[in-house]
């Protein structure tokens, strides 16, 4: 059978067969678009199953405003979220999957079948710099306080924030130098502040107009921005720059991690362990396997470009289960909060060609809710959520702080 005969609708079981059954491995943001979506969409079509490794959703966006006091990120029990799904949700670490079988693996052995997979796993940050603090946004107050508390007592005087050549998603570089920045200012302290990044201009993935404002914000802050430049940090407080042998000497150095894949055992992965997908997240070199998020070799790296996908996939799934759903292909569009140390910016940009195409930044969004991650099923429910709490903190109302 051809993996189109296979992927089918017209081989999917009828609205009185058993459920048909989809495995969503991960508990991010593609793994909880894709459950929402796939509940709307196919309803009791389908039988979800999550398998998640931690007991809570991260709203890891928020995490980089950690070190400045604003509270931690906010978290959501996956139990809570997977019960208003109707999904079952398994505590494991999904380890590896059997295509021919139709079988996922989890690290503590369990075995659990699908009529649809869809792997939400994330990549996995490695850091880059030997002498450079890296992030890490599940422990960034753990990592920043020091510094920050340095910069605000005076004793750090020149920071260097670097994104190496295989970057992972750039944005948090501009927020962290802008947010030190007005922490500087606001405790009247000179700081020399310089973002060394491989891009060609800053943020230049959004298009010519963002970067521009972006460009005039770190100019008004007082940033230097070093451009298309290649950064080795062959000691502690030293950045050595190519093209051009230029040498840098700082005080602190922080730098962006280098993103790999999951590489998953029994999938066909491309180069650093990425999963291949279609424009319907469908995973290129396997039947009825699918995947959304960091995972995949796309090169955005965000959470909203997760959604997209994550919102491609559950369409074709849907079909496949027989819900009379027409899949769309993925078109990536990017939606940013920036993050300023005051009111923050909206980005957005169409994404042709590797750079961003119709963009804009604004001082509010076009998006709602106004939450960092955009997405069509996952804010608005998130939303929902903090709203019973008694207040919006995934969205902007907690945002500028």
């Amino acid at each position: 059978m051809s993996s189109s005969e296979a992927d089918s609708p017209s081989t999917s079981p009828g609205p009185s067969s058993a459920p048909f059954e989809v495995v969503i491995a991960g508990g991010g943001v593609a793994a909880l678009e894709a459950a929402l979506a796939l509940r709307d969409l196919a309803g009791e079509r389908v039988a979800l199953t999550m398998i998640a490794p931690e007991p809570e959703f991260v709203y890891r966006p928020m995490a980089i405003r950690e070190p400045f006091a604003y509270g931690a990120a906010q978290r959501y029990p996956l139990a809570e979220i997977a019960r208003d799904v109707g999904a079952a949700l398994v505590e494991d670490s999904f380890a590896w999957v059997d295509t021919e079988a139709r079988v996922s693996h989890t690290e503590t052995g369990r075995q659990i079948p699908y009529d649809a997979l869809l792997l939400a796993l994330g990549a996995r940050a490695h850091p880059r710099y030997e002498h450079a603090l890296t992030i890490d946004d599940r422990r960034l107050d753990e990592i920043m306080h020091g510094l920050i508390q340095d910069v605000e007592d005076g004793y750090v005087k020149s920071l260097a924030l670097v994104i190496p050549a295989r970057m992972a998603w750039p944005l948090p570089i501009y927020e962290l130098a802008l947010m030190i920045a007005a922490r500087a200012q606001d405790m009247q302290v000179e700081l020399a502040l310089t973002i060394v990044t491989p891009e060609e201009r800053p943020l230049g993935i959004f298009g010519l107009r963002a970067t521009e404002a972006l460009s005039e914000l770190l100019s008004e802050a007082k940033i230097t921005t070093i451009t298309s430049a290649q950064a080795e940090i062959p000691r502690s407080g030293h950045v050595a720059i190519s093209p051009g042998d230029r040498q840098l000497e700082v005080d602190r150095i922080i730098a962006l991690p280098e993103l790999f894949g999951p590489a998953v055992r029994g999938l066909h992965v491309s180069t650093h362990g990425f999963i291949p997908v279609d424009l319907h997240s469908k995973v290129r070199t396997a039947e009825r396997v699918y995947a959304a998020g960091d995972a995949t070799d796309f090169a955005v790296k965000q959470g909203g470009i997760a959604c997209l996908q994550a919102d491609a996939a559950a369409q074709a799934i849907a079909a496949l289960a027989g819900a009379d759903v027409e899949p769309l292909p993925f078109k990536p569009v990017i939606r940013g909060m920036l993050l300023t140390g005051g009111a923050p910016k909206f980005l957005s940009a169409r994404i042709t060609g590797g750079q961003g195409f119709d963009s804009e930044i604004a001082d509010t969004p076009s998006w709602s809710p106004a939450a960092k991650i955009a997405a069509v099923y996952l804010a608005p429910y998130l939303d929902e959520l903090d709203r019973a709490a008694g207040g919006s903190r995934a969205a902007l109302g907690d945002q500028a702080g």
